[in-house]
């Protein structure tokens, strides 16, 4: 289980990479089934942003697997063709969510979103996952 505790560090370890990088982003952190536990929208971020993350974080959660891996797998004639329109378009293969693991246990998973580069927010949600892992 993820701690309300430990998610804002989390947070604040996500933000630090953002300023660090020179971007504004939304992190937000799910338990294992996708549900909100946290959530940060920095200052000066697109408005967007929160639904990116959200997704990202979501879609981590319930697959298992960083969202940056699932993108191979998602063009035409692959076996994830479309997958990013089911659920209501709540599943993405943009970079930016990682699942958070405590052991061999899934247990939530970090989404990051806002930058124009989106391995910035990739960059982001490792630096979530490690506080939440440690």
């Amino acid at each position: 289980m993820i701690s309300l505790s430990k998610a804002k560090k989390a947070l604040e370890a996500s933000e630090e990479k953002a300023k660090e990088l020179g971007t504004m982003i939304t992190t937000v952190i799910v338990d294992d089934h996708g549900s909100i536990i946290a959530v940060s929208r920095m200052d000066g971020a697109i408005s967007i942003s929160p639904r990116f993350a959200h997704s990202k974080a979501y879609t981590a959660a319930n697959l298992g697997a960083p969202t940056d891996m699932l993108a191979k797998y998602e063009g035409e004639g692959k076996p994830y063709f479309g997958f990013n329109t089911l659920f209501g378009g709540e599943l993405t293969g943009i970079a930016g969510g990682v699942p958070v693991m405590m052991g061999d246990k899934l247990v939530g998973a970090v989404g990051v979103g806002g930058s124009m580069d989106v391995s910035q927010d990739a960059k982001c949600a490792l630096e979530a996952k490690k506080v939440l892992e440690s």
